[in-house]
């Protein structure tokens, strides 16, 4: 009885004779310039393209062939070595993300999210429960990338064990490789059968949809190398020949329901010496909370969303008032630039994420995607609906580094809304914040409620729950968001002396 898993099937012997490998290599080399050159034209999408395995200097090669059969210009290596400092710091998949091609680009990742979770597990740095957790960020990572158009290509270039000895002496590899047997090598030979028990498990797992992993031969290098180039130029030609997206259909009106927000009380309001009571208090509470946090390299991200006017920038100023301008990053977020709209949505929020010690201010933020987005028809169904898990796997992450998430809702009624915006206009400095688009929005309001709404159920998590601020009076918004930072602060530093 024959048994074949994952890897033996590409234990089979291939070979390419070097006559026909002469002969492939030019019609190899035009293949790829033409779709390279083709998916700058269009820049329709980006491509990602993962090579792992555990034939190191085969990846090498390839990386290496990569280059010389392509344009390097329009290439972006990535290769990942230990962590960095600045790099701890940050959720895991930081690293990672900010490195993302832009659409009409190809970057080509080398020990990346997958070959780290292999060796983490291997060496211990991860058990088994954390293995798990970090394949579930792989899969919705991935599922994120080409749901949203990347196409993501994955090889995995696979040597029998035998093979694998004979190259820890220095036996079988390509005569173009200068790759010295390594200490990783020698582990690899020593635990080959547990890394291969690893690698199966995490290519199984992380191999679905659009994200499925090429497993290929890798013992004989014209046969490799033929097979990656055959797989590239044929990937790359059918994705090219699809038809572009249609633009989202224009969204349908909602009907009036009642949401979570109608649950807010309005009528709260503070006196004006109450408040400057609580606001010198608060500020002593939060100055000392800060520092201590910084000290720890705790960091933080606060997320402010609500209805324009609404008094956000006003509560922002208020919590820096008392906090070390070193410290903290307040990020105004806008429409999103030419080279933002070539990657995925996040990618511009994951590049925002503070370091250690520090904290990044949101003033709109990430969910753009299920309001103004979904809203105005610049995000298909599809493309909002599945942002809420995305959003609530991207806010875990950084809760799970250790950081502090707080999220926002100033909520005031139409009415307040209202007066506030002929108020603004009344006042010179402040005219630059009204807009006809507010105008326009407030025609939408019951639309934005019911997004709103939604938007809330569907991200307020155990790990990053929504906060539903009254702010119909801007003194009683601005204690219950600094009383709440303060509140939050304090338990994140409680749990860091447990």
């Amino acid at each position: 009885m024959l048994r074949f898993g994952m890897f033996e099937v590409a234990e089979l012997g291939r070979t390419t004779s070097k006559e026909e490998y002469k002969e492939y290599e030019e019609a190899f080399r035009v293949g790829l310039l033409t779709v390279q050159y083709d998916l700058r034209e269009t820049a329709g999408f980006p491509v990602i393209l993962v090579i792992g395995g555990a034939d190191r200097a085969g990846c090498h090669e390839i990386l290496n062939l990569l280059h010389d059969w392509m344009d390097p210009r329009y290439l972006e290596a990535n290769v990942f070595e230990t962590p960095t400092s600045e790099e701890l710091e940050r959720p895991h998949f930081w690293r990672y993300w900010r490195t993302l091609p832009a659409a009409g680009r190809i970057g080509i990742y080398y020990r990346e999210w997958t070959l780290r979770a292999i060796a983490d597990r291997l060496l211990g740095r991860i058990d088994e429960t954390e293995l798990d957790q970090r394949l579930r960020h792989i899969s919705t990572f991935e599922k994120a990338l080409t749901d949203d158009g990347t196409l993501l290509l994955k090889i995995w270039l696979h040597v029998p064990k035998s093979e694998a000895k004979k190259r820890l002496m220095g036996k079988g590899v390509s005569s173009r490789v200068a790759c010295k047997p390594t200490k990783q090598d020698r582990l690899l030979v020593k635990h080959y059968d547990d890394v291969h028990d690893i690698a199966e498990r995490v290519l199984r797992r992380t191999g679905s949809g659009e994200a499925l992993w090429n497993v290929i031969e890798s013992t004989d290098f014209r046969y490799r190398n033929v097979t990656v180039a055959q797989w590239i130029i044929r990937s790359l030609t059918k994705r090219l020949a699809e038809p572009p997206k249609k633009a989202p259909a224009p969204p349908v009106s909602q009907q009036n329901a009642t949401t979570v927000l109608d649950q807010v009380d309005l009528s709260k309001a503070l006196s004006k010496p109450g408040y400057e009571a609580k606001l010198q208090k608060g500020w002593r509470r939060l100055a000392k909370l800060s520092h201590k946090l910084h000290r720890k390299g705790i960091s933080s991200v606060f997320v402010f969303e609500g209805w324009d006017a609404a008094g956000k920038g006003g509560v922002i100023r208020r919590l820096t008032a008392a906090m070390d301008a070193g410290h903290y990053r307040v990020l105004p977020i806008a429409a999103p630039t030419d080279e933002e709209l070539a990657h995925h949505y996040l990618w511009r929020f994951w590049r925002n994420l503070p370091r250690a010690g520090h904290t990044a201010i949101f003033d709109r933020s990430w969910y753009g995607r299920v309001l103004v987005e979904r809203l105005e028809g610049f995000a298909s169904e599809n493309e909002w609906k599945r942002a809420y898990a995305e959003i609530n796997d991207f806010e875990e992450q950084i809760v799970q580094q250790g950081s502090v998430v707080l999220k926002f809702w100033l909520h005031v009624d139409a009415d307040e809304q209202l007066r506030r915006f002929k108020a603004r206009e009344k006042v010179p400095f402040k005219k630059y914040k009204i807009t006809p688009d507010d105008y326009r929005n407030r025609e939408r309001w019951n639309d934005y409620e019911i997004a709103a709404d939604e938007m809330i159920q569907r991200t307020s998590t155990e790990f990053a729950r929504w906060e539903l601020i009254a702010a119909n009076d801007k003194r009683w918004a601005r204690i219950q968001v600094l009383e709440t930072v303060c509140d939050e602060l304090e338990k994140r530093l409680e749990k860091s002396r447990r």
